[in-house]
């Protein structure tokens, strides 16, 4: 096993142990800090899972150490890592069920449809900069959701809920825009 997918199994061994940390009571330690420090160990976990996604694809295209298991692995740990916080937010009422529908539906359907290309040409889209600005704002979104009691706001308006509406639009766009590309593998449906 490679550098990058050790990293992968690495990020998807966090998802676990960050929903434990987010299912601890916020006061276990007492409350020695203003921020619960289960939101600040999670946040902490979150980056780092957030790095490791960065760090193995750097060094899996620098490398050339592109594997089949990197391919399915990688954005499948990031797509767990994202969905496990944000259903955390629901249930902490930090965000509304429907949003995070929307997140899991697109990210769902758009698994789908990659599995769908690969069977018709054997090659996955790669992601757009729309689809890259979903990622990057949802890992933001849900980092400053976690360390929200350190008063992360930007002109008294909460810096998460900035990103977590722009991370939305971009989901959309980017789920859109993905399966519009795609539209030549329903082409048969349309006969």
């Amino acid at each position: 096993m490679n550098l990058p997918n050790k990293l992968t199994v690495f990020r998807i061994i966090l998802i676990p142990i960050f929903a434990i940390v987010l299912m601890l009571p916020v006061d276990i330690w007492g409350g020695l800090s203003q921020l619960p420090m289960t939101h600040l160990v999670a946040a902490i976990i979150f980056i780092v899972a957030s790095l490791t996604d960065t760090a193995d694809g750097q060094i899996a295209r620098r490398q050339h150490l592109v594997t089949n298991f990197g391919k399915f692995a990688d954005p499948l740990a990031d797509k767990l890592l994202v969905m496990t916080a944000l259903i955390f937010f629901v249930q902490f009422r930090w965000l509304p069920a429907w949003m995070i529908a929307l997140i899991v539906i697109r990210e769902l359907a758009v698994t789908g449809l990659r599995t769908l290309i690969v069977e018709n040409n054997g090659e996955v889209m790669a992601a757009a900069m729309p689809g890259k600005i979903k990622t990057t704002t949802q890992m933001l979104a849900i980092i400053f959701f976690l360390l929200h009691d350190l008063g992360f706001n930007l002109i008294h308006v909460p810096f998460a809920q900035i990103m977590i509406w722009i991370a939305l639009f971009f989901t959309i766009y980017s789920g859109i825009e993905y399966f519009w590309k795609a539209r030549f593998v329903f082409s048969d449906g349309f006969k």
